[in-house]
């Protein structure tokens, strides 16, 4: 059973949730995502259910260790996480997604105590290896509230029974666990060579909801890597300092 916490988001494109513990109950989170917290409030590191668990996160791109957020104290408490990047922060009851959602790698933020963090792949070894951001995935599961980052806007949809949707590997958020995954091939040599999304795509079966985020880290950091190669490259009048 997952503590019951009260939140607020904070902010528009650079956002940091606050949250609201009562005596006794606690939340947990990445190392590092903290950005201030209560006087009262105890941190308490581990792996969060042994090393094999805390390896398992390394695997998702997560941090080794995870950190439980405890007010110690009888009155209510506050502290607040932030987001690594500009984006948008995702609240999710897991309750109304059956106890289980399926999201992004490195986005996970922090969750109610009693919420698991774990491990899902693709069905498909093989393709997943080729397809980027979309072969390593986690998967939450419990009965409370859990906090995921997206970069960009987010988008939602719900797909009926049967429905399916093509999205790139990257720009995929999170989905029911509802929602059938797996990774296709771009079928063609002209595609791959210049249709400039990739070879591979992340095809979504419902029913289920899924979130798109519209600018992953991914994406934004190839652009960033370019425009440094190109300030700095020989004859662009640039000097780096």
């Amino acid at each position: 059973m997952s503590d019951a916490i009260d939140y607020k988001i904070i902010g528009d494109d650079i956002q940091a949730v606050e949250i609201e513990l009562d005596g006794g109950e606690a939340v947990r989170a990445e190392a590092g995502a903290m950005l201030y917290m209560d006087q009262g409030i105890e941190m308490q590191t581990s792996t969060g259910g042994g090393l094999f668990k805390g390896f398992k996160r390394m695997v998702a791109g997560e941090s080794f260790f995870i950190t439980t957020f405890l007010n110690r104290a009888k009155e209510k408490k506050r502290l607040a996480f932030a987001a690594p990047y500009p984006g948008k922060i995702l609240a999710l009851d897991l309750s109304q997604f059956e106890g289980k959602i399926i999201c992004q790698k490195d986005s996970f933020l922090c969750a109610a105590r009693g919420i698991e963090i774990e491990v899902a792949f693709t069905k498909k070894l093989g393709a997943g290896l080729f397809g980027g951001e979309g072969f390593i995935l986690q998967r939450l599961e419990g009965d409370g509230m859990a906090f995921i980052h997206a970069g960009g806007t987010i988008l939602e949809r719900e797909l009926l029974a049967g429905e399916s949707l093509a999205v790139d590997t990257g720009c995929l958020a999170a989905f029911s666990a509802s929602v059938d995954y797996d990774i296709q091939f771009l079928g063609g040599f002209k595609n791959a060579l210049l249709g400039g999304e990739g070879i591979f795509l992340a095809r979504l079966k419902g029913p289920g909801r899924i979130y798109l985020q519209s600018l992953p880290l991914s994406r934004l950091a190839d652009r960033i890597i370019e425009a440094s190669r190109l300030r700095y490259a020989p004859g662009a009048g640039m000097q780096k300092e």
